[in-house]
């Protein structure tokens, strides 16, 4: 009886406080869950219903149903790493708040419009987003200590794939495995003078104080993202940039002066400091691409054609030419082999490639090179020539061991953690004390344990 008194003193003082903050806002809220004794309000919802919908992720049936229900999973893991003495570093926390709000603007084109749209200045943006992101990175971590131990042996993928039903195989789709040999077309001296001194004179200019850094990158930086934006990149930590340009960016300290030219894959910048704090910096930065001539590109493709060549007369095997003549950093310790970031696997779908490298895959057969061609590299948007070989061709199919193997381990792998999650929230609805607001219990939850009878 203490325990039930004390917690519904608990949840009348709570009620009291939200009442009480609401009326000193005179912003409507109210107390539609308690779980443990952690009050959800209704401003939560709202809130995480925004940004959800602004990260373009899809609710799956009634936010009004969903989103309390993730919160109250989220609850409860808290409670647990409060009792483990869970913590997660605040650096990693800014820079994934940073991360958010940086897409926030990229999307929306200002910070003026995106505290428009939160009806929020971004300071308290900002504050709001480090707790939601530093729950999310202990619940992540609660869940990593629970699942983490899971793995499955070459026969438990072999039973879980012969007891499947029939119906339950998942048909994949046609895919396939690409060799490459790239080469970037020479840049003549004289064209990368150009643009140093071309960038050069914008830095005399702002230094002088005769032309705004801002204005100079929305004319004429051709970084087209952070040009919207007057160049400004939004805060970021030393391993979101690439070496060459995080060593400048750090080590500037007077706003009013820019960077020296700085030379990266993407071509050559310069910055200008906005603030440094702690491990992160917010620059500005002004991109210039050397202009690549037909005559380079041209002999970038016959020297490729004529590597293609000695491939195709067995003077040169593949991966020998690999090792010798390709730059592509990514594959060229890997026989040019090509990884899908998105599968951690080799395999392609033909919409999951650039389209002049899909296109080139749909028209060979196993075995054969291409003719060389020009594509963009989607990762630095810079022009290179390529030859590319298909390694293997797989045709749609059902899923079975000798072929898919990877994708029935990972589906087993999924099934057992997802099976140790359920488990865990079931056992902790019923040891937690939880209440839900009449008005919110009309709902179908993915856990049936939160309405106890």
């Amino acid at each position: 009886m203490k325990y039930l008194i004390s917690r519904f003193s608990f949840l009348f003082f709570v009620l009291l406080v939200v009442q009480f903050s609401t009326a000193q806002r005179n912003v409507i809220d109210q107390v539609i869950w308690v779980v443990g004794d952690e009050p959800i309000l209704l401003s939560d919802v709202e809130n995480q219903k925004l940004q959800m919908q602004y990260q373009g992720e899809k609710i799956d049936g009634d936010p009004n149903c969903v989103i309390p229900e993730q919160i109250a999973i989220q609850k409860l893991f808290l409670h647990q790493a409060k009792l483990d003495s869970v913590v997660v570093g605040e650096s990693a926390v800014n820079g994934e708040v940073d991360r958010r709000i940086n897409y926030f603007i990229g999307q929306i084109g200002s910070k003026e419009k995106l505290e428009e749209y939160f009806n929020k200045p971004l300071a308290q943006i900002r504050e709001e987003l480090q707790g939601t992101v530093r729950d999310q990175m202990i619940v992540q971590q609660m869940q990593q200590k629970l699942i983490g131990d899971v793995k499955v042996t070459p026969e438990d993928v072999r039973k879980f794939f012969q007891e499947l039903n029939p119906d339950s195989i998942p048909t994949v789709p046609a895919t396939v495995e690409i060799q490459t040999i790239t080469e970037y077309p020479s840049i003549p001296q004289v064209e990368i003078d150009r643009v140093k001194a071309r960038l050069r004179d914008f830095a005399n200019r702002v230094d002088s104080g005769t032309t705004d850094f801002s204005t100079l990158a929305m004319l004429y930086s051709e970084d087209p993202e952070s040009a919207k934006h007057g160049g400004e990149l939004g805060f970021m930590g030393r391993g979101q940039l690439v070496p060459e340009f995080a060593n400048v960016a750090f080590s500037l300290t007077d706003p009013k002066k820019v960077s020296r030219v700085v030379q990266t894959e993407f071509g050559f910048h310069i910055l200008q400091l906005i603030v440094k704090q702690g491990d992160r910096v917010n620059v500005r930065h002004i991109l210039i691409k050397p202009i690549v001539s037909l005559q380079a590109e041209n002999a970038a493709l016959h020297h490729l054609d004529s590597i293609a060549n000695l491939i195709r007369t067995s003077k040169v095997n593949f991966d020998e030419a690999v090792m010798h003549y390709s730059m592509d950093k990514n594959t060229v310790m890997n026989k040019g082999l090509m990884m899908n970031a998105a599968t951690g696997t080799s395999k392609f779908e033909l919409q999951q490639l650039t389209p002049e490298i899909a296109k080139q895959a749909n028209n060979l057969n196993v075995g054969e090179l291409s003719k060389a061609f020009v594509m963009m590299n989607p990762e630095n948007n810079r022009e290179e020539c390529a030859v590319v070989k298909v390694k293997n061709k797989i045709p749609s199919h059902k899923a079975n061991l000798s072929d898919d193997y990877q994708l029935l381990k990972s589906m087993l792998e999924s099934q057992e953690k997802a099976d140790i999650i359920t488990g865990w929230i079931t056992k902790r609805q019923k040891d937690t004390y939880i209440y839900i607001d009449p008005q919110w219990r009309n709902c179908t939850f993915k856990y049936s344990g939160w309405i106890k009878k």
